[in-house]
């Protein structure tokens, strides 16, 4: 199995989870006399299988990603080096976004609001780090797309 198709094999493991959850939550009280629509320790014992699954894939794409070498590092360092990026880029449009909303004045007299910052030149680097997210994760995306999990 390729790395690639264990992330998406985990992503499905995840909402089949979620899923359960929600349904185990609705069976769990019931008006007297009345049945649950679903037998919750079925769905108890059916998410516990897919939390064992879930956990040795989880086991099996972290050892992958630790033991994978790119040009660039393992794709563990690749990733958390995506995840940096990704939430800098964040950071820098929520600041960018504040240092642009203009403060309107009704009267020459009231108090003019302005940036702090020069948006231009922090706009770059916003710019600057979201493509290297973009960057690195397309590096993620060709070794998950090539590689066999461990």
């Amino acid at each position: 199995m390729l790395l690639a198709e264990a992330l998406q094999n985990r992503a499905d493991l995840q909402r089949r989870i979620t899923q359960l959850s929600d349904r185990i939550a609705g069976c769990v009280l019931v008006q007297e006399g009345e049945t649950p629509p679903e037998d919750p320790k079925a769905l108890i014992r059916e998410a516990e299988e897919c939390f064992e699954q879930l956990e040795a894939l989880i086991a099996r794409i972290n050892r992958t990603n630790c033991a994978v070498e790119t040009a660039e590092g393992t794709l563990t360092e690749l990733i958390a080096r995506r995840d940096c990026m990704i939430k800098r880029t964040e950071m820098y449009r929520r600041f960018l976004e504040e240092a642009r909303s203009a403060t309107r004045r009704a009267t020459r007299t009231e108090i003019k609001i302005l940036p702090a910052v020069s948006v231009a030149e922090y706009q770059a680097q916003c710019d600057k780090y979201a493509r290297e997210a973009r960057r690195v994760d397309t590096l993620i995306q060709a070794a998950n797309w090539s590689t066999e999990l461990q």
